[in-house]
């Protein structure tokens, strides 16, 4: 009896259980419509599903119980529902909103935040979620996957690299942090790591000069890295990865209230890398090694008032080497065993204050020093920079005009060990400037700017702007940006290459700043189709003509670079095509394309730029399984051939490079709550620029040059042991060198 009352119980039990279970369907619809391929799960559970061509989802053989049902789409925002799942089915229909995506707020293009789609200027925004698909331990490398936009290492060596906009070499390129210009002169080499990504809300990016709101330096373009306001940061966020190369980085966030008035944001970045490889074997270390640590801290102080005032402060150090793989310090500076040494130590303020006054005005100041003990071979190269910056910007708003009045300050001091500095270079830079924008009507607006600059060592500078923004309809925007652009070069903190390998520097003249004038047409629109696709086309083309142009001249003599104002002209044109999509399967993908022709003019003859490619592409596809909490990112870029810097007639590698590419697969699992794990594979197709070349680095086997003959001119004499006639350079860069790489991670965010 008591085991068929224990079999007869087990049964009742299973069938009560079963009875139990129930369906759940129903339609996702967006704008009254339905909403193919929409994801549709429990929350925190296993049931999941996808709707199908007709937006109809059905969850069965669901248990009993109180659930959380949503539905999520890439490019829209997800929605979700408490349910009850009791003893019957449920019918529930689910509505998403489209993602605000184009209703960023912006600042770079205008000093003032406005909505991205009602912006003049064509401001491209990238978010954290863009950054995390291809994780990287620095901002310079994280930029990768921009179109137009690309980091170039400059030296095999020390690794130093800048970031070129449009095919314009670094020093073109503005790099600010919260809209100030903290990244500039000396930092523009090696101060553009260790910005901890963990604290950055948002990057945005203009392409064309910018002078006359940001100064010298904003001739190609400028990045703003926008910082995360206290309030709206987690209160401890850890993102850490490491890599089979045996890399190591680690960022965290911590948020905290000191006061009842002062919100605390701490920031820290550690990265190292100790592990000498040489894939190529040329006795000299593939990658740099690094020990850097970054501490970034910002406050933001409630006023009775409400008006904003924030401080934020950066501290800076990091040990870099490369070389010979048998080098240590005790051959710093010395001709034995060849190494490019660099100390790095670096602090910034920044801040906000606007006045008590009923009017809008913020006062704007920055400072940094940097300081660079470094050695490159047996040359020694100590600097010092001190730039301090402050502004007061009104606007005012009257009638259908956005006025914007502004006078700055920057006072720069540079000082080195080279020649080009004999005493301290001090200089105070007073400016002022007036952008007007008015709204025409509904659909048009028109953009009028200037602004003059006194510089003592070159006089008056003056730097019109004019833009113009048509909106013919909600989803259509056409824009027109032209102005004129200036830039003051500062030789030894910007063009490494006069400090490293064999080449004799020449500066055959008192060097003139640099002036261009600028035109670019943009075209912005939107387009959804029934089965609930968004697609985004972003179309620009642009063109730059450059007078003065100072073009580091490696043609002339193979032995030399020669620094002189060009006598001629230099251009830059070209076009690009970016689209956002977000397809019916939920994939979400992002591709760009970039034609460009930069060039110099002198005596007649037209030459292409130095390590400019003509064409390049960029992608990031992603894919999420919201019932599997798995999240598939596939990113990568294509460049074509750039002309590269040869030594001679008979040096053996390419003029040219090939075509090439890096692309990388991250997998991201988020099933856990606060905690997400991610890996993956960095250089899928091993590329790396050794290939197809005898030789990366010139003379690897001499690099202080002592088997090297020279005649009486300084040329080299071929010999035996040097039958191609070079000397050591490695300069003939154009891509990393690592190879296929695994890399894992782990992000833990404590709200």
């Amino acid at each position: 009896m008591l085991i068929r009352f224990v079999i007869t119980t087990f049964f009742i039990s299973i069938s009560a259980f079963a009875f139990s279970q129930q369906a759940v369907d129903g339609t996702v619809l967006f704008q009254g419509e339905p909403l193919a391929f929409a994801n549709v799960f429990l929350k925190n559970t296993s049931f999941g599903t996808v709707a199908n061509e007709n937006g109809y989802y059905v969850l069965e053989n669901i248990p009993s119980g109180n659930y959380v049902l949503v539905a999520s789409f890439a490019g829209y925002d997800s929605v979700e529902k408490n349910i009850s799942v009791a003893s019957e089915d449920q019918t529930i229909v689910l509505t998403l909103t489209e993602s605000n995506s184009l209703a960023e707020i912006v600042i770079t293009g205008t000093l003032k935040p406005v909505n991205r789609l009602k912006s003049v200027v064509p401001v491209e925004v990238y978010s954290p979620a863009f950054l995390k698909k291809n994780p990287t331990p620095n901002i310079f490398e994280a930029l990768q996957n921009v179109n137009g936009v690309r980091p170039q290492l400059n030296c095999n060596v020390c690794n130093t690299g800048d970031i070129h906009i449009n095919g314009l070499e670094g020093p073109y390129t503005l790099v600010l942090i919260d809209g100030m210009p903290i990244v500039s002169g000396l930092s523009t080499v090696y101060g553009l790591s260790g910005i901890p990504n963990s604290l950055i809300e948002q990057v945005e990016v203009v392409k064309g000069p910018a002078s006359t709101l940001y100064g010298s330096e904003a001739v190609g373009g400028l990045i703003n890295i926008i910082t995360k306001h206290p309030e709206n940061t987690p209160k401890l966020s850890f993102d850490s990865f490491v890599t089979s190369w045996g890399e190591t980085n680690l960022d965290v966030g911590y948020k905290a209230h000191l006061e009842k008035k002062v919100s605390y944001l701490l920031g820290a970045n550690y990265y190292n890398y100790s592990n000498p490889i040489d894939k190529n074997n040329d006795n000299f270390t593939d990658v740099t090694l690094q020990d850097r640590i970054s501490l970034f801290q910002k406050f933001d102080f409630k006023r009775d008032n409400n008006k904003p005032f924030s401080v934020a402060a950066r501290l800076f150090y990091e040990d870099r080497w490369g070389g010979e793989l048998q080098w240590n310090p005790s051959f710093r500076g010395g001709d034995q065993v060849y190494g490019e040494s660099i100390y790095t130590n670096r602090y910034e303020v920044l801040g906000l204050y606007r006045l008590p006054f009923e009017e809008k005005i913020d006062f704007q100041f920055s400072y940094s020093y940097h300081n660079q003990n470094s050695v490159y071979g047996n040359t020694l190269y100590l600097a010092k920079q001190q730039i301090g910056f402050g502004q007061l910007v009104w606007n005012k708003n009257f009638k259908n005009h956005d006025i914007l009045l502004g006078a700055a300050s920057r006072f720069n001091y540079y000082n080195d060990n080279t020649t080009a500095t004999v005493t301290a270079d001090e200089v105070w830079i007073p400016s002022v400037f007036v952008q007007d924008e008015v709204a025409l009507s509904e659909k048009q607006a028109v953009l009028l700017g200037a602004r003059y600059d006194y510089d003592q060592r070159h006089g008056s500078i003056f730097t019109p702007r004019f833009a113009y923004r048509f909106k013919p309809t909600e989803n259509d925007i056409f824009r027109i940006n032209a102005g004129k652009g200036f830039r003051v070069v500062n030789l030894f903190t910007e063009e490494h290459a006069a400090l490293t390998g064999s080449r004799e520097v020449i500066i055959e003249e008192a060097l003139e700043p640099e002036k261009s004038f600028n035109v670019n047409l943009n075209y912005l629109k939107r387009m959804y189709t029934s089965n609930g696709m968004i697609f985004t086309f972003d179309t620009s083309a642009w063109y730059t003509y450059f007078t003065n142009s100072i073009i580091p001249d490696y043609d002339t003599n193979p032995n030399q670079i020669i620094y002189k104002n060009l006598d001629g002209f230099a251009t830059s044109m070209g076009a690009s095509f970016n689209v956002d999509a977000t397809f019916a399967s939920g994939i979400k993908g992002l591709l760009g394309f970039t034609y460009q022709d930069v060039s110099k003019t002198e005596n007649g003859q037209k030459t292409q730029q130095i390590l400019t490619e003509k064409y390049s592409a960029n992608w990031a596809f992603s894919y999420k399984n919201y019932a599997t909490h798995l999240t598939v990112d596939y990113t990568g870029n294509l460049y074509g051939p750039m002309r590269l810097p040869l030594l001679g007639d008979l040096d053996p590698r390419s003029e040219y490079s090939p075509v090439w590419s890096i692309q990388n697969i991250q997998f991201t699992f988020d099933g856990i709550e606060n905690l997400e794990f991610y890996g993956g594979i960095k250089n899928l197709l091993n590329w790396t620029p050794n290939r197809g070349n005898p030789f990366i680095i010139a003379r690897a086997n001499d690099p202080f040059d002592k088997e090297v003959t020279f005649d009486n001119q300084g040329n080299v004499v071929p010999t035996a042991n040097n039958p191609y006639g070079l000397t050591f350079d490695p300069s003939y860069v154009y891509a990393p060198n690592q190879e296929r790489r695994l890399f894992v991670g782990l992000r833990y965010t404590i709200q």
